[in-house]
């Protein structure tokens, strides 16, 4: 794997381009089957992503990325997995499904915006205070392997790094 990985950044921002096509998909799909079917591909690739940022690149970046960044990211991972739990909860006839992969959407645009950002994005600031993006980028690769193997396995499932202390009541 140490061979062929690529650089951590490569690796994130190639998820990004793969989920932002996901959601061109998804709007160009004609029945609600066909859209529920790439909502769900969209789901399990943000979970993972989420999780590989969360659990291994952000930390790598603690000292080295503004801590406001990196806590805001947090948040923001969190926030679209809120919406991911929903959107994979989704039954037929969902009349808010649409518009949970659409904020999604949004929110995921938002924050790669955050992250890619020239200069003063999480990347470069990442890049230009050392983080060894090689090294990150087999760990990233091993994580994302492991936790597609265990999705495939087990099924997806969300998991939260800021918002702990809230709870929320369901109808």
């Amino acid at each position: 794997m140490a061979d062929t990985a690529p650089d951590a950044i490569t690796l994130l921002k190639d998820d990004h381009r793969a989920v932002e096509d996901l959601f061109k998909e998804y709007e160009d799909a004609a029945t609600p089957a066909a859209k529920a079917k790439i909502a769900d591909k969209i789901a399990v690739s943000l979970i993972v992503h989420t999780r590989i940022e969360n659990e291994h690149f952000y930390p790598a970046c603690e000292g080295k990325v503004d801590e406001a960044d990196l806590k805001e990211a947090y948040v923001e991972h969190d926030a679209a997995n809120v919406l991911i739990a929903e959107i994979l909860a989704s039954t037929k006839g969902d009349d808010f499904a649409e518009a949970k992969v659409k904020v999604l959407k949004e929110e995921i645009e938002h924050h790669v915006g955050e992250e890619e950002r020239w200069l003063t994005g999480i990347f470069s600031q990442a890049k230009r205070h050392g983080v060894d993006m090689d090294a990150l980028g087999v760990k990233l690769a091993e994580a994302k392997a492991g936790y597609e193997a265990d999705i495939a396995k087990n099924g997806p499932e969300v998991h939260l790094a800021a918002l702990k202390k809230t709870k929320v009541a369901a109808e």
